[in-house]
């Protein structure tokens, strides 16, 4: 049996764009993304902080040290620009694998610029 697991998350980002005409997804700046191992095309929730919205969608990188935050599309209308989230993904192990297996927290600041990794 395989178990969805918390793998990693960028901790209290701040909404830098809303794209409503947009196909969808969440763009995020390469750094963060290098810095818990999300990459393009994976599967997210997204936690505002701000109204209690939990959303999901897929990643679209964004330019490096931009800070880019924008959610696309439908999700656009979840958030403003300023609102503070909680981007997580999830992987798929086995009990055994999820026992060893520590997953990464990127701290930022309010320009989404990594403070902390652990």
């Amino acid at each position: 049996m395989l178990l969805q697991i918390f793998k990693s998350k960028i901790h209290r980002a701040t909404v830098t764009e809303a794209n409503l005409n947009y196909v969808g997804s969440i763009t995020i700046d390469r750094d963060l993304l290098d810095a818990t191992g999300m990459i393009p095309g994976e599967r997210v929730q997204i936690v505002n902080n701000n109204n209690g919205e939990r959303i999901e969608t897929y990643i679209i990188a964004g330019p490096r040290g931009s800070g880019t935050i924008c959610l696309n599309g439908a999700a656009a209308r979840r958030v403003e620009v300023g609102d503070v989230v909680i981007i997580i993904s999830y992987g798929y192990m086995t009990a055994e694998e999820a026992k060893n297996f520590t997953p990464s927290t990127v701290l930022v600041d309010e320009n989404n610029k990594i403070k902390e990794v652990i």
